[in-house]
């Protein structure tokens, strides 16, 4: 099993007891991370980075939209349509400002997650390099 665990940023990637510990990633200006955690199999690991990675996508598209809301343009040239611009366009680039937060931050955990699969992985065959190792040898005459 893997632990994904949100422990307010002690590190990415502690290993513990055969689990590893995943981090939430702090973003600047973003609240820190409440306790907690998740745990995933090995199998379920790569359907949990695949939702982050559509999330990601849909972020990106609210992204694009975001930014036709920045820039609003007086739809006449007097007073009402200047107003509605003056207010609509500050909103936009709040909307604007906030997503790429989130983006930022669904690109960093899906990054830990990565880590964590990779950091299996890698134990797992060094693992068995240090199985194979400690067989050579022995049997020699």
């Amino acid at each position: 099993m893997v632990h994904v665990a949100v422990d307010g940023g002690s590190g990415i990637g502690k290993a513990a007891g055969g689990m590893i510990s995943v981090a939430a990633p702090a973003v600047a200006g973003a609240p820190a991370p409440s306790s907690g955690g998740y745990k995933f199999s090995r199998e379920e690991i790569d359907d949990v980075i695949r939702q982050w990675e559509d999330l990601h996508g849909k972020l990106n598209d609210d992204y694009r939209r975001a930014q036709d809301m920045a820039l609003v343009r007086p739809p006449g040239a007097e007073p009402a349509s200047e107003d509605f611009t003056a207010c609509a366009n500050p909103s936009g680039r709040a909307f604007l400002q906030a997503t790429q937060k989130m983006m930022d931050y669904v690109q960093k955990y899906i990054e830990a997650l990565r880590n964590a699969r990779d950091g299996i992985t890698t134990r797992e065959e060094q693992s068995q390099e240090d199985i194979n190792s400690v067989g050579s040898g022995v049997m020699e005459v």
